[in-house]
């Protein structure tokens, strides 16, 4: 048999990956070393070498974009089409196994699966026929609990001692709501997982079938295992059964969700000679890319240890840009991108990624101004977002109690016991008296019980409180007050994990927005208040629409979204103390040592050119505030980046490097340079922080030694230089 054809185009260590014969082998596979194809062609060679029946072979993945590419490289590989094929994601795969043997698990025959929504909605009822207060037990915050519960394999009574209150009423709600699924017939993605694990556990003789039939199971991603999907694979593979595992520790940045790194080490320890190999040719980046990757991870402790390496030139050296603020950061790159697109390269071949999501409205901005179309991956655009959209309703009704549809939005977030009859009620009130749906709101109040009276008089209170601050404070004195007085943050933050803290540093970052608004180009006789304009800017630039999925547009990400992808260049913003690493982690080492993971990954996304930025000045919620260079840039070696600091240095050390393209971030406006101390008759003496826009429009901002941060038009300013 000639089998030349699956092994022709591998290296050497990659083929002995493929054709390993130990029951168990480890590939720990870097960045771009090519890993889908050990695991694609090891099928292959166990097909058609050790005559394995396709079918009785299992290959695990993480997304369903990823599972399927692998079953198409497989059967072209062997070129057959293998509808049967166990290849998918864990869910995907045991989702299979449950329809096949829904009565063994305890299931009904017609068992649908609940979505997250859908899982939130049942626990919202759950919750309301327990007679608790949903603002006290939020309904996210239980299906988080509830989700974690099963990922970690444990049911009520596995529970740990459940000494708190709070622990035993949670358990008491995971306990009533499995009943309510129960009585349904439905199951959410976490059960999937957990239910068969309970399957076969009770099943012995199904077990032995699946241990039997499944001769093979290769397992990709291997890091991001939790505890659950552990315990399955342990299960399957039992003490006759062959497994590969494909997965690199350094890669491991999903703890947040139940990730554990450490099932590598357990794999080791739990099945006896497992042969490990290292893939570390890179196929993607270039040397000093590499070199410069490597010397960052080095620094974690408790690595399996791997070196990253490459057949590829040397390359431009990795390059550090110091920007004085945000929006030079964000000038500079756009600046960058712009010189790209003039060498006939495009625009989707560019990723700008950073660490919080809050991170990518003063990009947005710049690329907006820029007229470049753009696409956030795996996300939304910032105004798009759902906290930022309450909170901008909130503001609109401050200015326009009749505004219905911000009414709506925002009546019952936070949670104030104001439900979907009650808002059946006050619209067929507002259809008959027809007025605004507030109106019709404040005449229900007076007829309505005392409990719904009461929230809606809250309500009520909140509006006209900020209704007055509209027309008294500046936008951002006026944002400020908005978040401190609707509770937003609060309800926002107590949503699990990383979802809640990014909602909550997005409120914060709309101050920002607030703080550093100005209104460009507006007629001199338009009557609308500061906030009118700031609320019209903000829904035209939700109105742009994001390019289409296969536009030439830039990708715009976060580092942990960023994992997997590849871009010829590539930009990590926000490389500061506090950012990034983010200051949650600094202080505990495991979380510390993730966050250079996630910057690992980071630059290892990137082919060509690797841009890691930082701003010596970055507002803040609204404040300027000064962090030092991120750890992470000292952290790479002198001979592997060049640092551009601003755009007045001469830079033709720099391999490759267009002085044309820096030359782009100009730091002068009308005569004024960003750090100049100048004068003002009023206000007295400052330093100019930022700028924007040119000629009749150019403004400045200047901290005032006595008056503090103000936006001046030069213009009109009178502005001396000291």
């Amino acid at each position: 048999m000639d089998i030349s054809y699956i092994l022709d185009d591998l290296n050497p260590i990659q083929r002995e990956a493929v054709t390993e014969e130990l029951p168990y082998s480890l590939v720990l596979a870097g960045a771009g070393s090519g890993k889908t194809k050990v695991i694609t062609h090891k099928v292959a060679w166990l097909c058609k070498v050790k005559e394995i029946n396709p079918l009785s072979l299992m290959t695990v993945t993480f997304t369903n974009k990823a599972a399927k590419e692998m079953r198409g490289r497989i059967e072209s590989i062997l070129g057959e089409q293998l509808n049967q094929m166990w290849c998918g994601t864990f869910h995907g795969l045991f989702h299979r196994m449950l329809k096949m043997h829904w009565e063994e698990a305890g299931l009904v025959k017609s068992f649908t699966i609940l979505d997250g929504d859908d899982q939130n909605r049942v626990i919202k009822r759950v919750i309301k026929k327990m007679n608790l207060d949903e603002a006290t037990w939020q309904p996210r915050q239980t299906q988080w609990f509830i989700n974690k519960q099963k990922d970690e394999g444990r049911r009520i009574a596995k529970l740990p001692n459940k000494a708190t209150y709070v622990e035993e009423k949670m358990a008491d709600i995971y306990l009533e709501y499995q009943k309510t699924c129960e009585e349904e017939g439905v199951i959410d993605f976490a059960e999937i997982l957990l239910r068969c694990h309970e399957m076969l556990t009770k099943n012995p003789n199904l077990l032995n079938h699946y241990q039997k039939r499944f001769q093979h199971i290769l397992v990709d991603e291997f890091q991001d295992t939790n505890e659950i999907q552990y315990l399955l694979l342990k299960q399957l593979v039992g003490n006759e059964g062959q497994m590969t595992v494909v997965g690199d520790d350094d890669q491991s940045i999903y703890s947040w969700r139940g990730a554990k790194s450490s099932n590598i080490n357990r794999f080791i320890n739990d099945f006896k000679g497992v042969k490990t190999l290292k893939l570390e040719q890179n196929y993607r980046s270039t040397t000093n890319i590499l070199s410069a990757a490597n010397a960052v991870i080095r620094n974690n402790p408790e690595r399996l240890g791997k070196e990253l390496w490459t057949e590829k030139e040397e390359g431009e050296l990795v390059k550090i840009y110091r920007a004085f603020n945000e929006r030079d950061e964000a000038k500079f790159i756009v600046d960058i991108i712009k010189s790209w697109m003039d060498e006939g390269r495009s625009l989707s071949e560019c990723a700008i990624i950073y660490r919080s999501n809050a991170q990518s409205r003063i990009l947005e901005d710049s690329i907006l101004r820029a007229e470049l179309p753009y696409r956030i991956y795996g996300g939304v655009r910032f105004y798009e977002r759902l906290e930022i959209k309450n909170a901008l309703a909130y503001a609109k009704l401050a200015l326009d109690q009749n505004n219905d549809t911000a009414f709506e939005r925002i009546i019952n977030v936070p949670t104030r016991g104001i439900g979907a009859k009650t808002m059946d009620q006050i619209r067929e009130a507002a259809r008959e008296e027809n007025s605004s749906l507030y109106v019709a709101a404040q005449n229900f109040a007076n007829s309505s019980g005392p409990k719904i009276a009461n929230s809606l008089k809250i309500f009520f209170e909140l509006v006209e409180k900020l209704s007055e601050s509209a027309e008294k404070k500046e936008i951002e004195g006026f944002f400020e007050e908005l978040l401190d007085n609707t509770d937003l943050k609060k309800f926002h933050g107590k949503e699990p994990g990383e979802k809640g803290r990014s909602r909550v540093e997005n409120l914060e970052e709309l101050i920002s927005a607030a703080a550093g608004f100005f209104s460009i180009g507006e007629d001199a006789d338009d009557e609308r208040s500061q906030l009118e304009m700031f609320l019209d800017q903000a829904s035209l630039d939700a109105g742009e629409n994001q390019a289409k999925e296969n536009e030439d547009a830039i990708q715009m990400m976060t580092l942990h979204s960023s994992k997997g992808l590849e871009y010829s260049v590539v930009f990590v913003a926000g490389c500061e103390e506090g950012l990034f690493p983010h200051k949650r982690s600094t202080e505990d080492p495991k979380q510390l040592a993730e966050e250079r993971r996630l910057c690992y990954v980071g630059m290892t996304r990137a082919m060509e050119r690797l841009y890691l930025t930082y701003a010596e000045v970055r507002n803040v919620y609204g404040v300027d505030g000064f962090s030092p260079a991120s750890r992470f840039l000292k952290e790479i070696p002198d001979e592997f980046k060049y640092e551009i600091r601003m755009a007045s240095e001469n830079i033709s050390k720099s391999k490759s490097f267009s002085p044309k393209i820096v030359g782009g971030t100009d730091h002068k406006v009308g005569g004024f340079a960003l750090g100049d101390r100048v004068g003002h008759p009023s206000f007295g003496e400052g330093v100019i922080l930022n700028y924007e826009g040119d000629g009749s429009n150019a403004r400045v901002q200047v901290n005032f030694d006595q008056e503090g941060t103000k936006w001046l038009v030069l213009s009109f300013a009178k502005l001396n230089k000291i």
